[in-house]
């Protein structure tokens, strides 16, 4: 165990705000569900909304890849204090991100009907125009949300990580505010149900890009960057983004495209699967926040340790970090199966006792995969990336999600016909082995990467 006041210093100062910030945005989402399940056609309008989401789901992953990408190289570059690369890198991703952001809302604007249909089945016809309803609206929040995402995570790879306590309680408030006025129309506004819901999502997003933009621009001291800065793209730093950070992207990318094709599978099954996917979904979420914050601190001193050529305090690093993944990993799978029954009950739509059954039978068997889920997920995404060895993770992902999940989910909603739980335990059956190779990859010394160059940047 590593001694050293610093190291729990730098780790919580970067992983308590980025868990604040994962909470409320749960909370955000958790709101919009609750409140639609709330609605007079609740299993409906909550199935559409969470298979609207799984698409937007893709979408953040795939943005939030892209900028953890960035990480790879910012974390090493900010262990060597070289600021003028780590501006250039900011305009690289930040112009990257918002390119995949103008692609998926021209796709959602042109054809919405295919996109839907890949992840909710055709015979669900209310389900469907509840669902173009909400996405018609919802795309629209993809353009702020990828400025905002690339600003705040390369801001966190600079230990810069205020901003996201501001930022998140801000659009929790915009957020559920508007979801209470226009969803049910009170004060006056008409009831505009799951329209509602994405009109007060777009409010949400455009105010925090605004302000987040005003904080990395005219605020925040730590890294001298102005708007005009962004113009100024580097090509040699380009080229490494490409090859360091792009596959952490893809990874993320491909890894939500799985997710949205195992929501396609639910979508075939029913509404009553697809609400119940919806409340475990979300539970799932509650259980991981805190790795996943502490997985993003990790990428952060591990990464500067390499960057500095100090290997040895980075296996030193990565030791403690494991156990503290291990640990929290216990705490948060007895937690969510302790929780699993009144937090479903938050819900409308567990007034169906089929909806109830199913989604508290989903929960005590993500509980069961969430040790290994907290310990691998945050290995690969903290230690592994920050010490440059995203390929490997890229690698290990591809594999599990085409070759092992994707087949078992398929082969036991259609071909066996397993029961609905055991469909869903399909959809996580990687969670149970993963674990297995992040603790073997982190033995040896293959997964250290030093990607950074040698020389100054002028």
């Amino acid at each position: 165990m590593i001694r050293d006041r610093e190291f729990y210093k730098t780790i919580l100062r970067i992983s308590l705000p980025a868990a604040f910030q994962s909470l409320v945005s749960f909370l955000v989402v958790v709101a919009d569900d609750v409140m639609v399940s709330k609605l007079p056609n609740a299993v409906a309008a909550q199935a559409a909304v969470s298979q609207v989401n799984s698409i937007t789901a893709f979408y953040t992953a795939t943005l939030t890849g892209l900028v953890s990408g960035s990480s790879v190289l910012i974390s090493q570059y900010w262990g060597k204090k070289d600021m003028a690369r780590i501006r250039r890198i900011f305009s690289v991703v930040l112009w990257f991100c918002a390119l995949v952001s103008l692609i998926f809302v021209a796709l959602a604007r042109l054809i919405p009907e295919p996109i839907i249909h890949l992840v909710i089945g055709a015979g669900e016809a209310e389900v469907v125009a509840l669902a173009l309803e909400y996405f018609s609206i919802a795309c629209w929040t993809y353009i702020p949300f990828a400025i905002t995402t690339s600003l705040i995570g390369m801001l966190r790879s600079i230990e810069v990580v205020r901003i996201t306590l501001v930022t998140t309680v801000m659009t929790l408030f915009i957020n559920v505010g508007l979801n209470y006025v226009l969803i049910f129309g009170h004060l006056g506004f008409p009831a505009l149900g799951v329209r509602g819901a994405a009109i007060a999502t777009l409010v949400a997003r455009i105010a925090e890009v605004c302000v987040v933009w005003l904080y990395t621009f005219r605020i925040q001291k730590k890294l001298e960057i102005r708007p005009r800065d962004l113009l100024c793209i580097d090509r040699m730093l380009g080229r490494d983004y490409a090859r360091y950070g792009l596959p952490v992207g893809l990874t993320d990318m491909q890894w939500s495209l799985i997710g949205m094709l195992k929501a396609a599978i639910i979508g075939q099954m029913g509404a009553s699967f697809m609400a119940a996917n919806s409340i475990a979904n979300n539970m799932a979420t509650l259980g991981t926040l805190f790795t996943s914050a502490l997985a993003g601190g990790a990428c952060v001193v591990v990464g500067k340790a390499v960057g500095r050529g100090d290997y040895d305090t980075a296996r030193e690093y990565s030791k403690t970090i494991q156990l503290l993944f291990f640990l929290i990993g216990l705490v948060m799978a007895a937690l969510v199966f302790l929780l699993r029954v009144p937090f479903t009950r938050l819900y409308g739509s567990s007034a169906d006792p089929e909806v109830f059954s199913l989604a508290t039978t989903m929960i005590a068997i993500l509980a069961v995969t969430l040790v290994g889920t907290c310990y691998h997920a945050s290995c690969f995404v903290g230690i592994n990336r920050g010490a440059g060895d995203s390929r490997f993770v890229a690698m290990v992902d591809m594999i599990c999600g085409w070759l092992v999940v994707l087949p078992a989910t398929l082969l036991a909603a259609f071909v066996f016909h397993w029961p609905l739980p055991v469909v869903f335990l399909c959809t996580r059956i990687d969670q149970c082995f993963k674990w297995i190779i992040a603790f073997i990859r982190l033995r040896g010394d293959k997964w250290i990467r030093n990607v950074t160059r040698e020389s100054a940047a002028s």
